[in-house]
């Protein structure tokens, strides 16, 4: 896109919806995650040198908008397109009626050009938000990252905890994600970066259940987001961090002691470092 706005002396816009169609449409939402938060990809749309990012809100009557119509009063009078690109699969539009074919047609009408992106192959993987997801939820953090081309994150605040990791000599910083959609990883122990406060840390990461620590020292049993940031002292209750996972380094597992524990978490930080440099 930025090669034809470049061709033509023109600026890049990048279309999007939100909230979420399936949430405001109410299909299937109990399994719906995303890979990356609206704030996420915001970012990520403006690092990529994007000049103009444009967000719909999507609503039950806009999801009645004919594909036509959308075109001609979301797309034409708003934003007088000259090259219009799309995805070799996306659809749009009411019922989804809208495609590559009719936007060729449309393209005639309104005078833009068409370009579609074909399905793009990465190690013999067609590369899509489902296997990304699926590559996520089986713990392939390094596979996952060569697909979507940076690394995948969490961002969220730092709260409170039980303190035990300090007693055994790794203190941890829990993390609450406030949006409920984001696609939490496997459970498991990975190498990581932590960006906070505009710096870069290394670290180690842990998703999981805490199975070494007595119930009644954590009551809270579900799930937990905690890390252990290297050479960091300072004190970030309250504080946003954001934690961009490298790679997986083992299962989450019981230890018989937190003297074991400890030890583990030992090598782990050896293995993490060996991996971040």
């Amino acid at each position: 896109m930025k090669n034809a706005a470049n061709n033509i002396g023109g600026e890049t816009v990048v279309i999007t919806f939100y909230p979420h169609p399936r949430l405001v449409l109410g299909k299937n939402t109990s399994d719906l995650k995303f890979i990356k938060t609206e704030k996420k990809k915001i970012e990520h749309i403006k690092k990529a040198g994007i000049d103009n990012l444009i967000i719909i809100e999507f609503t039950k009557k806009f999801a009645r908008t004919s594909s036509e119509g959308f075109i001609a009063d979301s797309i034409v009078d708003y934003i007088n397109p000259k090259v219009f690109i799309i995805g070799y699969d996306h659809q749009f539009g009411s019922n989804r009626e809208g495609s590559y074919e009719l936007l060729q047609h449309l393209g005639s009408k309104h005078n833009f050009r068409v370009m579609k992106v074909e399905e793009q192959d990465k190690e013999e993987i067609t590369v899509s938000s489902t296997v990304i997801r699926n590559l996520l939820n089986n713990g392939d953090i390094n596979r996952a990252n060569r697909l979507l081309g940076h690394e995948y994150s969490i961002t969220g605040k730092v709260v409170k905890g039980q303190s035990i990791g300090h007693n055994i000599g790794f203190p941890t910083a829990n993390i609450e994600v406030a949006d409920e959609y984001k696609l939490i990883a496997a459970i498991g122990v990975y190498a990581c970066r932590v960006w906070y406060d505009g710096s870069c840390y290394k670290g180690m990461s842990n998703i999981g259940y805490r199975p070494t620590i007595d119930k009644s020292e954590n009551p809270d049993s579900g799930i937990t987001i905690e890390v252990n940031i290297f050479d960091f002292n300072s004190s970030i209750y309250g504080k946003e961090i954001t934690i961009s996972f490298v790679d997986w380094m083992r299962d989450e597992r019981k230890f018989e002691s937190k003297e074991a524990l400890s030890e583990q978490l030992s090598k782990d930080k050896l293995h993490a470092m060996r991996i971040l440099e």
